[in-house]
């Protein structure tokens, strides 16, 4: 049996996925604390009443 090529899924490429790493994979960007820090970020604002503000309402 023989490969004429790979499939190399988004969430790998990205860092979106933190548990598995084949070593075949070129990991270019750690999304993965991205977004977990937006999370946080957005969370301690809601919790603070700092968002949404009176810029951000209709």
């Amino acid at each position: 049996m023989h490969c004429d090529g790979q499939v190399l899924v988004m969430h790998d490429l990205l860092g979106i996925n933190t548990e598995f790493k084949p070593r075949f994979l070129r990991q270019y960007l750690n999304l993965y604390e991205q977004i977990v820090g937006a999370v946080k970020h957005y969370v301690n604002d809601v919790k603070a009443k700092d968002f949404p503000n009176d810029k951000e309402q209709y």
